[in-house]
């Protein structure tokens, strides 16, 4: 199976494109901006009319979705040879960062914010790990590094998988024992607060590498080799006795998929974003212009896919002068009402983190 639908677009002569990962915050939870009912991201043909390639992203983010743009950056440039134009050239696609608030004008109606873990379920460890790690996640790669002909590679893969997932080697020897065959049922969505299974650092901005993990494996119905035929058959491991099946909604438990490669393009932007932010106050384009200290501290924690401990994030703020007290408090219905505050302008933003980093997880 696989989701590059040659179809979703018609083709034509050209062999750039430009598609538009915008970002924003509501509610504490971070969005991505998508059209054609979330399958894909505002994106367009680079035409002779756009002076630039930013030119032409923003016309087509104005056309398709009338979401206004603010902070933009050039994100990466992908070769999708699963997509072909008129003359039989691949087409090359330029993708690009956008941090955003959501408009309260009405978009166009392919237009939908989308919550960006609806895509990657296992990104959010704000209440723990997903159960959907070890439930099935690790598992199932496990069987895919077993499925390799030669020892060497074997072992490069369950190495790959512990540094990626946060999984040690003694959690990857003791997956199989402690779990027996798992039926076509849907998983525990509980999260895992159990420390053992975290006792390799989980490193938030290896999302693209998780995602590309899972794609190689066939664990994602993007993948051409979707469903993966190492699951499908008995392990050619000995030492593997286990029988390991996928629920039979894997494909919801797994996350949302996107055509052509367009939920890759946002693993990628979310690994730029969570990198960013430990050395550049990014954050403070995705907020209004005055916030509480706990608004602030959520919007980053919805970024980051982890809690952050409380005392250090002020204490952070305050040595680096980041913000300023407005003298106004919050209407809050319930409690004391909270100090608002905004974000210093007058500073030179770029070397006021520089070598910092975010306070780590509770």
């Amino acid at each position: 199976m696989t989701l590059s639908y040659s179809h979703a677009h018609q083709q034509g002569s050209g062999t750039t494109e430009v598609v538009a990962v915008l970002v924003a915050i509501t509610k504490h939870t971070a969005r991505v901006l998508t059209v054609d009912q979330g399958k894909l991201l505002p994106n367009g043909p680079l035409m002779p009319l756009h002076r630039s390639l930013q030119a032409g992203v923003r016309q087509w983010v104005e056309e398709q979705t009338q979401q206004p743009l603010g902070y933009l950056e050039q994100l990466y440039t992908f070769v999708d040879t699963n997509r072909r134009n008129n003359d039989g050239h691949a087409l090359v696609y330029v993708s690009y960062l956008g941090l955003v608030q959501e408009t309260q004008a009405q978009l166009q109606s392919q237009a939908l914010w989308s919550d960006w873990y609806d895509y990657f379920p296992w990104e959010n460890h704000l209440e723990g790990m997903p159960a959907i790690i070890m439930d099935y996640i690790v598992p199932a790669l496990l069987r895919w590094a077993d499925d390799a002909k030669e020892p060497d590679v074997q072992q490069r893969r369950r190495q790959r998988i512990g540094l990626c997932w946060g999984v040690s080697e003694t959690m990857l020897d003791n997956c199989f024992q402690n779990k027996s065959t798992v039926s076509n049922t849907e998983t525990n969505s509980q999260p895992i607060n159990n420390q053992e299974y975290e006792n390799r650092e989980w490193i938030a901005e290896h999302v693209l590498l998780r995602y590309e993990m899972l794609y190689e494996a066939g664990l994602i119905a993007e993948a051409p080799t979707y469903p993966p035929s190492y699951l499908l058959s008995s392990p050619s491991n000995a030492q593997s006795d286990n029988t390991f099946k996928l629920p039979s909604n894997w494909l919801q438990l797994i996350g949302s998929p996107m055509y052509y490669d367009h939920r890759r393009v946002i693993a990628t932007a979310i690994s730029r974003l969570r990198a960013k932010i430990e050395y550049r106050p990014l954050i403070f384009g995705l907020m209004p212009d005055v916030f509480t200290l706990s608004q602030l501290q959520q919007s980053v924690e919805a970024l980051s896919g982890v809690r952050l401990h409380k005392q250090n994030f002020r204490r952070l703020l305050e040595s680096q002068s980041l913000v300023l007290e407005t003298g106004q408090s919050s209407s809050a219905q319930r409690g004391r009402p909270a100090k608002l505050y905004r974000f210093r302008h007058d500073i030179e933003l770029q070397s006021l983190l520089m070598d910092s980093k975010l306070p780590k997880r509770k």
